[in-house]
């Protein structure tokens, strides 16, 4: 018997999701996706704020073969801190087909960030929410985003649409592309012209080296599932306004959901909702995440 747990409130993900009607193209990834543990193999953060369900790496690559993806770009979550070993194990035995984003302590060498860069880590994680962190990372953001830059990572970024305003010029100020989860989390059932979500366009328009994955409906919709309708006029506007610079991905194992765990097809179905022409959906699911994780492959 494992030593961890799930929290009793804890949806674990999906057993079996369908198969999607959507066929993503041939070579596309499923950029934003998490391993957990094995806990007896790769222990949980003992100051974690939440202790997740398992998630090996032997699952991700069976939901990635059956959702019709090719590759995967596996981000480190709050759970692990800052040890990335279930991340660089995950990394080490996926035969080239992922890469990852980590989550570094500013202590980290120089050494050790070059091992991170060898298993195919290609970014940092900086979480502002404010639920999952004991304490904000302003002070070591720009410290780590200038120590980062010359391997060519990217800085990502994971805060709530009603922190932005207090947060604008700290990101703004940062060298290295960024890269924004699930489009700075906007609150869906206001205006998608509204000035909330206003400021994010803004934030993207004004400053070309920000991405912005357009993911996870299932954390935002109050509609729920199967079509997460209300999400798709927001996503659509950033796809359709900055197609050079957009991400998708699963989310799985879905962390912390507490009221559905989705079903990853209807995710997937998605997609051709927000990216309505072939030319956008190759975009999102090859040419963008392919130029900022495989540009050793592509150059």
């Amino acid at each position: 018997m494992s030593q961890f747990t799930p929290d009793a409130d804890w949806l674990p993900f999906h057993p079996a999701p369908g198969k999607p009607n959507f066929t993503p193209p041939v070579g596309a990834v499923d950029a934003h996706c998490h391993v957990f543990g094995p806990g007896d193999t790769f222990p949980y953060a003992e100051k974690r704020k939440y202790t997740p369900c398992d998630a090996p790496k032997e699952k991700l690559w069976a939901l990635r073969d059956h959702l019709g993806f090719t590759r995967n770009v596996i981000v480190q979550a709050t759970c692990h801190g800052s040890d990335n070993s279930a991340l660089v194990d995950a990394l080490q035995h996926s035969a080239g087909k992922a890469r990852g984003v980590a989550t570094v302590d500013r202590d980290i060498s120089d050494a050790e960030l070059d091992t991170l860069h060898a298993a195919g880590v290609r970014g940092v994680r900086f979480n502002f929410v404010k639920r999952l962190v004991d304490t904000l990372p302003v002070d070591s953001l720009h410290e780590i985003a200038g120590r980062i830059k010359a391997l060519g990572w990217h800085i990502v970024i994971y805060f709530e649409a009603a922190e932005l305003p207090g947060l604008y010029d700290l990101f703004t100020g940062l060298p290295t592309t960024v890269v924004i989860d699930h489009m700075g989390r906007p609150d869906v059932s206001k205006a998608v012209d509204g000035p909330e979500f206003e400021l994010f366009v803004k934030l993207m328009a004004e400053n070309t080296n920000f991405w912005s994955k357009v993911s996870c409906p299932e954390r935002l919709s109050f509609e729920g599932p199967p079509h997460y309708s209300d999400v798709i006029p927001f996503a659509r506007r950033i796809v359709e306004s900055f197609p050079e610079r957009v991400l998708w991905g699963t989310d799985w194992p879905h962390p912390n959901m507490k009221n559905h765990m989705p079903n990853d097809a209807h995710l997937v179905d998605v997609i051709p909702h927000i990216a309505p022409t072939i030319e956008l959906q190759k975009k999102l699911l090859i040419d963008n995440p392919m130029r900022l994780y495989w540009a050793d492959e592509i150059n």
